[in-house]
């Protein structure tokens, strides 16, 4: 099995504000894997006396505590377990009815020697690869549907389409949310390779139009997972003064991705 994790900030500054993690259980019977996307909010009070990496760190180890131990429990219920465990962690402390309370997207995969379960939430993307190397994009792609003049800017989403119905939805404070999901389970024999990115790796199809799916597919699995961070990085680099692909998003974001040949 190869499996290669990266995760980088946008700005050195900064903390990163995604997560990234892979569970390989002991007994070698199938892992799991989990990849946030912390959003971040704009300037001003978020009714919340914690950062985003405070909230994903949470999160995000609860997923990956609870998808590798308890194989009983769904993706759905997982997802709803881990939100449920973290705005425990500080809801005596922060207002969690806040609009811009901490929140994150989610990929989230589990595989033993029959299946794939997948679970995606925002615009983080999952990518599997068949044997025959067809690549499909497990996709929620609400957020793509939103009026773009819903959204102030293409990273920051106004409070009136976040977590609301006819918008989109991300992993906050609310265990129900869970059940918005993009979930499904494959069998194992159709999947022979898989990949978690976050919208900082995503822009390479996304933004750049560097090529689709399947080329960014091939480019992971053939120059490894900081490579390919790194092109996007120089791409990002190429378009900071003529904005030509980005607009109005920020020049570099947290950038994570985890690929897992099983």
């Amino acid at each position: 099995m190869r499996i290669e994790l990266t995760t980088e900030p946008g700005d050195p500054e900064r903390p990163n504000e995604d997560y990234a993690s892979v569970a390989l259980p002991a007994s070698g019977q199938g892992g799991s894997l989990v990849v946030l996307d912390g959003v971040t909010p704009p300037s001003g009070d978020a009714g919340c006396l914690h950062s985003v990496p405070w909230f994903t760190a949470r999160l995000g180890g609860a997923l990956a505590e609870l998808s590798a131990s308890r194989r009983d429990m769904t993706l759905f219920d997982i997802l709803a377990a881990a939100i449920e465990r973290t705005a425990d962690a500080h809801r005596g402390t922060c207002d969690l009815s806040h609009p811009r309370t901490p929140q994150a997207t989610v990929v989230l995969a589990r595989w033993d020697a029959e299946r794939l379960e997948h679970l995606v939430l925002s615009d983080s993307a999952l990518l599997v690869e068949a044997p025959d190397g067809t690549v499909t994009a497990l996709l929620d792609d609400r957020l793509d549907r939103v009026p773009r003049a819903s959204l102030v800017s293409d990273a920051v989403a106004d409070a009136t389409v976040r977590n609301k119905e006819g918008g989109f939805f991300t992993a906050a404070a609310d265990p129900d949310v869970a059940r918005r999901a993009v979930t499904g389970t494959l069998p194992r024999a159709e999947v022979r390779a898989l990949a978690a990115l976050t919208d900082g790796v995503t822009r390479w199809v996304e933004k750049f139009h560097e090529g689709d799916w399947t080329d960014l597919f091939t480019l992971i699995r053939k120059e490894g997972a900081e490579a390919v961070v790194a092109r996007v990085r120089a791409l990002e680099d190429a378009d900071a003064q003529a904005r030509t692909y980005l607009r109005r998003s920020k020049t570099h974001d947290d950038a994570s991705l985890v690929y897992a040949e099983l």
